[in-house]
């Protein structure tokens, strides 16, 4: 790929990636950008798996019922088209996306787009969930969210899993996933925690 000289004053992209558990406030705080690019009238795109469709099919809607249009895509090399001439483009529920996600939004970074992804950093085993971690490893601006553990209130990092599902993609919410910090995670794959009040 072919790149132009960078100057002084010319428009320069990045990449932004806000992760954490399950009801950590991710989405809300992808919209909440996103609604601030677009009050500074900047052009702003947002998009979302295919797969995900438990609130709208056709909106990026955050746990507090906030919502932003999005257009669903299938496969990341899809970006590359739909952002075309596009200041800000927002990526929710990023693990979701096949491996190339990364290199995707890098190409968009470099072309001058403002790239913020939104996505669970662990699956419900804790493990590195898709291409989250090299994302991770390629933006210049991480902010890790956390939720309210359900069992002890301390910080919650994980997303637990109160089915025995094997699956890694199991789409769901409070019914299917709950909030816990690491030992309470760790605890629960032991024993079945109740949880507190």
């Amino acid at each position: 790929m072919f790149l132009e000289p960078h100057f002084k004053g010319q428009r320069s992209g990045w990449i932004e990636v806000i992760c954490g558990s399950m009801f950590s406030g991710k989405t809300e705080e992808l919209i909440r950008r996103l609604k601030r690019a677009k009050i500074a009238n900047q052009k702003v795109e947002i998009f979302k798996p295919k797969v995900d469709t438990r609130y709208d099919e056709l909106k990026v809607v955050s746990h507090d019922a906030n919502s932003i249009l999005a257009t669903p895509i299938k496969h990341s090399s899809e970006l590359l088209n739909l952002a075309k001439d596009v200041t800000v483009v927002g990526v929710d529920e990023a693990q979701f996306f096949d491996d190339k996600l990364a290199e995707v939004i890098q190409e968009l970074a470099l072309k001058g787009t403002r790239v913020i992804v939104a996505g669970l950093d662990m699956d419900f085993k804790g493990r590195p969930f898709g291409p989250i971690p090299d994302i991770l490893a390629v933006a210049e601006y991480i902010t890790k969210v956390h939720a309210i553990c359900s069992h002890c209130g301390n910080l919650a990092t994980h997303s637990y899993r109160l089915t025995q599902e094997g699956d890694t993609v199991l789409l769901g919410e409070k019914d299917l996933y709950e909030p816990r910090c690491r030992t309470c995670f760790a605890m629960g794959n032991i024993l079945d925690l109740k949880p507190i009040g």
